[in-house]
């Protein structure tokens, strides 16, 4: 965008606001001094107001006058005072937990009618109180487990790590841990999140509508924030639970001025099956641990710095020398500081590495060991302009630069060594982009921006040419060329326009539209069918496109009952993508130097309609949820060109969570889930050669068969520790159990169908030979967990 007129934009916006004042600040939770995102800040007797940002700061531009100014946030008492606003006022806020909790049990910290006046659609947000609230696997709290039963969201079945949005592939979602990106989120092969509960404050999960100021993916941006550390006093928190333990202590460093907070997790199955059994005693190990580390200082009132970080593995070792174990590892520096009352700028610096590790053979002389990692280097400033009450302008940028490692791998067989290593490749990603929020009238609200991102592949490494064939057959190589370090290897931009715009009808109704596009440099490879530990990622080629994403969402939100305690939204939207990652049947996709003469490129589209409704307030809250939706891929080689299913379209999903508190002490909670079947890839017909059954798929259709539905019923029961004293007084340190039943009728969820033939009888000459389907389910009985939680 043109500096010059980025600079008349913000020069007239200036003189449109001149002779106003400004009342800025911060809104925190008393108890602990964490700062809260998304609070409102009203002007009583006007419409007028805002909402904090990702770190609980405001800005409001206002008219000389006397103002009465309330705060508000869901689960606390609200706060208005009077406010001469003859000039500037610095008025940072800290609201006190609502006591009231049987009556107001709440499952949001949004203000109440955010659904119908906020201008973003296609978002679920959900704060770590319902989270907590949600049964999972083993009683253990997960931040993926909880957002996959929002509309929308779906995975492939259990033991699937990542998730798929809007008929996104799980490479598609942009997974950010205080900006951040997480390469792999899951723990134990799916099972469990790399995010420790203890530790996370805010999670937002933005399916459609995408502000400017993120890119990198087209299908999602899962954006989840650290808590900041108690600023106020020592407290510690943590659990004792079937598969792990955690433990999680803040305290501040000099109180209402800089504080930390550190949170660890470990699993102990493996310390556990020592006691049992002699086979972990030659140095094999099945754990994962992780280490979640943030602190802050308040520099002044216009400055705060923080340092955030994280460090995960999973280790599967079937001995001393054999295994593979995989991990991330994170770290965050950001500053932000305050130009002026109405000029809000965050800066950030972060690291990014994502590894693993696998290696086999029983001795020095037969052995393999390969690694592989991708490493993020980042920097981000970010600009907000409080304008006035009707214009909120952000403007910034990013510089990434990525270094891949694709395999680092070296076998040896009979001694002899041999090292099959790929050549590292690096990028560059930059990108500017600016936005606007802007207010007409009482009815209109707009959000429209321009994202510019421009990516580079850097040498030093060989670029292949291939050769046209047969489509849907690996292209041979007929060319090579060069390139020196940092030489420019291939290079892309791209436009990326966002708008969205809401039309409140009254108080309780309001209709919502929005576009997006999305540029996607990086690409998963992986063709099984979910995202596992040795998936590989790589940049964009001149043989690999970028991955472009259209999407336009519209929305109708409405409130009801009393204090608007019941949210219903309906949305229908419709997802297009450009050069989508494909493969030819056969395609060997690890440690493969042509890999891309086995890729395909496609067009992809997707499209649905969800529906979601939500109890916020009383003894019973919860939300249902039902997703219809169909999601398709056109490749030239695959399917004979026509139209097929993705292995994770799912037409018909249903999501029920409910929550009921009995009393003080103890409280139900249960989801229900049911799942159309994913799509696969079964053989149409057969050859027989003797004894043995060739299976040959007529036509070379892609995803013709599904597999059964899946559904699964969970529920939890929770019991409060005593909360009060003899004396009356309330208790300073709480404690509770959770009871919890995962898959409660035992139902045996395919995961996927595959094909034996019977090899115990043997067949007659001429006879067929029997062939069986076999269904592999990863879980197939109910499984009851307990958990111990404390905090003090």
């Amino acid at each position: 965008m043109n500096k010059f007129l980025l600079a008349k934009l913000l020069v007239c916006l200036a003189f449109y606001s001149q002779a106003q004042n400004t009342i800025s600040g911060y809104v925190k939770d008393a108890s602990n001094g964490e700062t809260l995102i998304g609070a409102t800040v009203l002007i009583k007797g006007s419409s007028q107001g805002v909402i904090t940002n990702v770190y609980g700061f405001y800005s409001i531009t206002l008219p000389e006058g006397e103002y009465e100014v309330e705060y508000r946030y869901i689960g606390f008492q609200p706060i208005a005072q009077t406010v001469d606003l003859s000039e500037n006022r610095r008025i940072d806020v800290e609201l006190l937990s609502d006591s009231q909790q049987l009556e107001e049990v709440v499952i949001s910290a949004e203000p109440e009618d955010v659904n119908v006046s906020g201008i973003q659609m296609s978002t679920n947000k959900l704060d770590i109180e319902t989270i907590t609230k949600i049964p999972s696997f083993m009683g253990e709290a997960d931040v993926l487990r909880s957002i996959q039963m929002v509309p929308g969201v779906a995975t492939v079945g259990e033991g699937a790590s990542g998730f798929n949005v809007r008929g996104g592939s799980v490479g598609q979602n942009m997974v950010l841990l205080d900006e951040a990106p997480v390469y792999n989120s899951s723990h134990l092969l799916g099972f469990f999140s790399v995010f420790n509960p203890d530790a996370v404050k805010d999670v937002n999960l933005i399916k459609g509508g995408i502000p400017a100021r993120y890119g990198g993916r087209i299908s999602s941006v899962l954006d989840i924030r650290m808590k900041e550390g108690n600023s106020k006093e020592f407290a510690a928190q943590g659990g004792i639970g079937t598969i792990f333990s955690r433990v999680a202590v803040e305290a501040p460093i000099v109180k209402d001025k800089a504080s930390f907070i550190i949170a660890a997790r470990r699993s102990y199955i493996d310390v556990f099956a020592k006691l049992f059994t002699d086979a972990l005693d030659d140095g094999a190990a099945l754990n994962f641990y992780d280490l979640t580390m943030k602190t802050n200082w308040n520099i002044n009132e216009k400055n705060r710095i923080f340092l955030s970080g994280y460090f995960g593995r999973d280790n599967f070792k079937f001995d001393a020398n054999q295994g593979f174990n995989w991990g991330n590892k994170t770290a965050t520096l950001r500053w932000n500081h305050i130009f002026t009352d109405r000029i809000f700028a965050n800066f950030t610096a972060f690291f990014s590495d994502y590894d693993y590790v696998l290696a086999f053979g029983e001795d020095e002389m037969d052995q393999f060991d390969w690694n592989s990692r991708i490493m993020n280097y980042d920097f981000k400033p970010e600009f907000t302009y409080f304008v006035n009450p009707n214009n909120e302008v952000s403007f910034g940028g990013e510089l990434l630069f990525l270094q891949f490692e694709p395999a680092n791998a070296v076998g040896v067989s009979n001694g002899e060594s041999r090292d099959i290593s790929l050549p590292t490749k690096n990028a560059l990603e930059s990108a500017l982009y600016i936005s606007n929020d802007q207010k007409i009238g009482q009815n209109i609200q707009l959000q429209y921006g321009l994202r510019y991102s421009h990516f580079s592949l850097l040498g030093s490494g060989v670029a292949y040419t291939y050769g046209d064939t047969i489509p849907g057959t690996r292209r041979p190589v007929i060319g090579a060329e060069e390139f020196d370090s940092r030489e420019t290897i291939q290079s892309y931009d791209n436009f990326e326009p966002r708008f969205s715009v809401k039309y409140q009808l009254n108080k309780y109704n309001s209709f919502k539209v929005s576009y997006n596009k999305t540029s996607q440099y990086l690409h998963l490879i992986s063709n099984t069918t979910a995202s596992n530990p040795l998936d590989v990622w790589t940049p964009s080629s001149n043989n690999i496109k970028p991955q472009i994403g259209r999407q336009v969402a519209l929305g109708w939100f409405r409130n009801f009952g009393p204090d608007n305690n019941v949210e219903f939204s309906a949305e229908v939207y419709y997802r297009k993508t450009e050069n989508q990652i494909d493969y030819i049947d056969g395609a060997d996709i690890l440690i493969n130097e042509y890999i891309e003469g086995d890729l395909l490129s496609g067009d992809g589209r997707a499209y649905g309609l969800e529906l979601y409704a939500k109890k916020n307030t009383g003894r019973l809250t919860g939300w249902v949820s039902y997703t219809l939706a169909k999601t398709e891929l056109q490749t030239d080689g695959i399917n004979t060109g026509e139209w097929y299913p993705t292995r994770y379209d799912q037409r018909h999903n249903v999501k029920l969570a409910a929550f009921y508190d009995l009393n003080e002490r103890w409280s139900l909670s249960t989801n229900f889930t049911f799942l159309t079947g994913t799509p696969t890839t079964f053989p149409t017909s057969r050859y027989q050669m003797g004894d043995y059954v060739v299976p040959y798929n007529h036509g070379d259709g892609r995803n013709n068969f599904r597999i059964p539905v899946y559904h699964r019923l969970d529920i939890s029961a929770t019991l409060q520790g005593k909360r009060y004293k003899r004396n009356g007084e309330r208790r300073k340190n709480e404690s509770y159990w959770v009871f919890s039943v995962y898959n409660l009728y035992g139902r045996k969820n395919p995961f996927s169908i595959y094909f034996t033939q019977d090899n115990d009888v043997r067949p007659a000459p001429g006879d067929l030979v029997n062939t069986q389907a076999r269904q592999v389910s990863i879980i197939g009985n109910m499984i009851p967990a307990v958990s111990y939680n404390f905090k003090f």
